[in-house]
């Protein structure tokens, strides 16, 4: 076997059937900046951004931070997730052995191509799918890939899938997929494209704003009209220069509308929350997944190192032949788990059995999945024979008198153990076969006359905080499904280990039907399954959406990346594959389980938190279209410079949203925020303006002079909207007590301080219309809180 030659590797390059793996993760970064940028929203609020500065009011033109820090925020969100998502690689070997022209030589693995020979050995990662031409013990791990826990036997015309590696033997194969074709570019691909994760808070915060930049243009009409007649019409305004002040009288109304400080303080929330969790060793890789584990109703979980730590543990050692387990097979035991040819199951021996025999063996044989036993030969001591651990199905197949044993190997299968047999007998084994220069001795065989001796059970090491973890989602009433590659039997038991209620074996995923409403069914019932391939995982997670679930998905294999990039939230293990971790939205850096309940509570946390902060400047956006349409209508000038209304803005909602979004909340999630935040933003909000406008009426009606109107606008507003913020921050704490406190306080400071008043060019109001300003303040307040009783008493709990 000579294989490719300098020639045909050239010749198939230039065909473009090498291995290199396909890198596109989405939009570039000047399409995620258009799409962050150029939107309906950023036109009308930069624009008017722009205007002001143009015209000179830079004063006036602070609201444009809030936009600025929103795009940034959207940009560097993206760009992130593109940056971790085209890192995210399966094939994580530099270089790949390759046979050529007769010689073994190592190849970059974007070089490796179609028809090329692999040589493979222990320790090496397949590095495209191949078919095996020639195998001597192959035994490849593909735990990765399907999320099988045992090593696979392949001989020659068994395919391997790119990623897996090689635990045993060697052999030779032919590569027949490359690239973008292979199976680990094909599992990934999918997952390497980027999306957001599903957000309550972020949809109906988007919606919010596609309401309002909608209405943005005809309200916008109107109060643009509106100022230019009260500067005497569009003739005289253009003519005499009074544009200018209609302009920014405009755009204060415009911009008042406009809750620019929500989406800043929502990510401000979340920002606050990743880095918190980052403190327990938890990866936030989007902001929205903090909220996101807070909604989940649907947990499902992977096997192996999620629920367990992915080592194997002896559960217990049944003598067959004396009610106790002889010294001399305590010693082999202790032997086979010290073997440095030992694989993983055994080596749990050596948690129990730690006085292997003084002797030295005569021969052994290593454990092949092929062959699926392995043996020692002692010619004296105690042990003196030869001893076989392994299947007993295998082992005992010629034994007489093996039926009790089997058995009751049946019924620990049952039971989802993995279960071995160590059987004696006196013969010695034969020497090695010495085989002919160029092969491979053949198979040893099992030695004659075997006695059974013992039964040797093991289990999979259950992570101990499994069982209070998984007890703390089943108090929030959040459902568990247990989703893994392996034995159905196995699932079912480690899940019962864990917590999770669940009679009988698990459901063989082999039987799965296709068709949706089929497997719907399926997954409306069953909540254990065993034998699933990473494609099921995906297609389990998207029936459990469709049945209505919010569904998080765990897990540390490739195999589990697609579900991952599907669920609702994906979480991975740090100990994980770097494609899982890649693709979800949390990983646990240290891997431990008990992680996730803190995750909840910060969800829980920003979902209270931001439902709050929304009402608060939801209702300011109420009051402000009305105020547009009133004052636009009427004809009348609109009662506040944009400076004003930022200093309102800031004493009502701005600084008192910087502390609520951050209090301590363990509100449990209840869906329906956009509905809860409209039953109490838009009566609030039109109460608040009612009040306003009542008072500025007042005010021009008295031939009051604008600044002097003004001025009592800003006290009528700040007043009555602070109660707004009073009805929020119940039930009081010291905290709250305090924010409510400075707000009231900082108004007083305002007026106080002569340069402020300069400022913010507020004229000295008589005492008759500060009377009637307080006066309709304090009315307005009284009917915000009747409303807010009202609302709460009809709220659905």
């Amino acid at each position: 076997m000579q294989g490719l030659g300098a020639a045909e590797v050239r010749e198939r390059l230039e065909r473009g059937q090498g291995n290199a793996m396909p890198s596109s993760t989405g939009r570039s970064f000047w399409r995620i900046m258009q799409a962050n940028l150029f939107t309906l929203f950023n036109l009308i609020v930069g624009g008017a951004f722009a205007l002001l500065l143009v015209l000179g009011y830079w004063q006036d033109a602070l609201f444009g931070l809030f936009v600025i820090a929103n795009v940034v925020i959207g940009v560097a969100q993206e760009f992130r997730a593109k940056i971790t998502l085209s890192r995210l690689a399966v094939l994580n070997a530099p270089k790949a052995r390759v046979l050529r022209e007769g010689t073994t030589i190592e190849a970059p693995t974007a070089e490796v191509v179609l028809d090329d020979i692999l040589v493979l050995a222990a320790g090496d990662q397949v590095t495209a799918d191949a078919e095996v031409l020639e195998a001597h013990g192959l035994d490849v791990d593909e735990s990765l890939l399907t999320g099988e826990a045992d090593p696979v036997a392949s001989g020659p015309g068994r395919e391997l899938m790119s990623g897996s590696t090689v635990v045993a033997g060697s052999g030779l194969a032919r590569v027949i997929r490359v690239g973008g074709d292979s199976y680990a570019a094909r599992i990934t691909a999918e997952a390497k494209q980027f999306s957001l994760v599903r957000s309550e808070l972020r949809g109906g915060i988007a919606r919010i704003i596609r309401w309002i930049t909608v209405l943005l243009l005809p309200v916008g009409a109107i109060v643009v009209n509106g100022q230019m007649q009260a500067a005497g019409g569009w003739a005289v305004a253009i003519e005499s220069g009074a544009w200018r002040e209609a302009a920014v009288a405009a755009t204060a109304s415009l911009i008042a509308m406009i809750p620019q400080g929500l989406v800043f303080m929502t990510s401000v929330a979340l920002a606050v929350g990743a880095v918190k969790l980052a403190q327990h060793e938890v990866l936030v890789q989007e902001l929205a997944a903090v909220e996101g584990l807070a909604r989940v109703d649907m947990l499902c979980l992977d096997k192996t190192g999620t629920l367990t730590e992915g080592r194997m543990v002896l559960d217990g050692v049944e003598p067959l032949a004396a009610a106790d387990l002889a010294p001399a097979a305590q010693a082999v035991l202790a032997w086979m788990g010290a073997d440095r040819d030992a694989n993983a199951t055994t080596r749990a021996l050596v948690e129990r059995f730690t006085a292997p025999p003084t002797e030295q063996p005569v021969r052994a044989i290593e454990f092949s999945s092929r062959r699926k036993w392995s043996a020692v030969s002692f010619a004296d001591g105690p042990a003196r024979g030869t001893w076989v651990l392994g299947a007993p199905d295998i082992v005992l197949a010629d034994v007489p008198d093996a039926a009790d044993a089997l058995a009751r190997f049946d019924e620990r299968a049952t039971a989802g153990e993995r279960t071995v047999v160590l059987a004696r007998t006196d013969a010695i084994l034969d020497p090695p076969v010495e085989a002919p220069e160029g092969e491979r001795p053949p198979e040893p065989a099992l030695p004659a006359d075997l006695a059974a001796v013992a039964l040797v059970s093991f289990r999979e090491k259950v992570r101990d905080d499994a069982h209070e973890t998984l007890g703390y989602f089943r108090e929030q009433e959040v459902e568990l499904c247990v989703i893994s590659g392996d034995d159905p039997r196995t699932v079912a038991a480690v899940a019962r280990e864990a917590g999770i209620h669940h009679e009988g074996p698990g459901y063989d995923a082999r039987q799965l039907p296709e068709e949706d409403a089929a497997l719907d069914a399926i997954m409306a019932e069953h909540r254990v399954f065993g034998r699933v391939t990473p494609e099921q995982k995906k297609a389990m997670v998207l029936s459990l959406q469709r049945l209505g679930h919010t569904v998080a998905m765990t897990g540390d294999g490739v195999n589990d990346a697609l579900a991952l990039k599907h669920a609702d939230l994906g979480i991975a293990m740090g100990s994980g594959a770097a494609a899982t971790r890649a693709v979800a939205r949390l990983v646990l850096l240290d891997g431990q389980f008990s992680r996730l309940p803190r995750v909840v509570a910060e969800g829980r946390q920003v979902i209270a938190n931001v439902e709050r902060l929304a009402k608060l400047f939801l209702s300011k956006t109420t009051y402000a279209i009305l105020f547009a349409v009133v004052f636009g209508a009427l004809l009348w000038p609109f009662p506040f410079l944009p400076r004003q209304l930022s200093i309102v803005d800031g004493l009502t909602i701005g600084l008192p949203a910087l502390v609520l979004a951050l209090l301590p909340n363990i509100q449990r999630y209840r869906p329906g925020f956009l509905r809860r935040a409209a039953r109490f933003c838009i009566p609030s909000g039109l109460v608040v303006g009612g009040t306003l406008i009542s008072v500025v009426a007042y005010a021009y009606l008295g031939g009051y002079a604008p600044p002097v109107v003004q001025t009592a606008a800003v006290i009528t507003l700040t007043l009555t909207a602070l109660w707004v913020l009073v009805i929020l921050s119940r039930p009081f704490t010291w905290i709250t007590s305090l924010v409510v406190v400075a707000a009231y306080a900082g108004l007083g400071v305002v007026f106080a301080i002569p340069a402020a008043v300069d400022f913010l060019q507020l004229g000295a109001a008589p005492l008759e219309l500060l009377l009637v300003a307080v006066g309709a303040s304090a009315i307005g307040s009284l009917l915000l809180e009747v409303l807010h009783r009202i609302v709460s008493r009809s709220d659905p709990r």
